[in-house]
């Protein structure tokens, strides 16, 4: 059940990025910087297809990419092709991080791969969109925020629910063998 729901939740900040981009254009992010107002659900986003990693597999998390980017292109308007290309190449540069990663640590695996694919979706989306990396600093600095507020708060829910069963989701001792790639649990 958790996979359909962080497949939806992940392919729900597509359609959120897309309609913020399109309703709100560019905005203030603090620090005076500014970013297209999608950045948040971007950000958010790279944490969620780890996390549907876990519980998922790869391919979930490949047919979380097709959708994604299909309805990324489909809703951007203007934008479609630039949305749907940097979605598409960040997720998998996040995806080809996180995969080795997650031997060594969710934290670690989720950190490092969100920074890598922010960076990818940030460079791409705003050199297709608008020619120009005028928001680079905006864009890495509005989605490190939504990575950070993620990470800390998927951790809590997952420290508080593992208190009373050590074997919940994304836990070692039930995570999806992805070298098998069939959705099966380890446990």
């Amino acid at each position: 059940m958790m996979k359909y729901i962080m497949f939806m939740a992940f392919v729900a900040t597509v359609v959120a990025t897309n309609l913020a981009v399109t309703k709100f254009g560019v905005v203030a992010i603090g620090f005076g910087f500014a970013a297209p107002a999608g950045v948040y659900f971007a950000g958010l986003g790279f944490t969620l297809r780890d996390f549907l990693h876990d519980v998922g597999g790869r391919r979930w998390v490949f047919g979380a990419i097709v959708v994604g980017a299909a309805m990324s292109g489909f809703l951007s308007g203007p934008l479609a092709v630039a949305s749907g290309v940097a979605f598409l190449l960040s997720e998998l540069a996040d995806f080809a991080v996180y995969a080795p990663l997650r031997k060594r640590g969710w934290l670690r695996a989720v950190a490092v791969s969100n920074v890598v694919g922010l960076c990818v979706d940030s460079v791409v989306f705003l050199w297709l969109a608008f020619g120009s990396l005028e928001y680079l600093t905006g864009q890495v600095v509005g989605k490190g925020y939504m990575t950070v507020l993620a990470v800390a708060g998927l951790g809590v829910w997952r420290a508080l629910s593992q208190r009373g069963n050590p074997a919940q989701v994304g836990s070692p001792e039930t995570r999806v063998d992805d070298d098998a790639g069939n959705g099966e649990q380890t446990s």
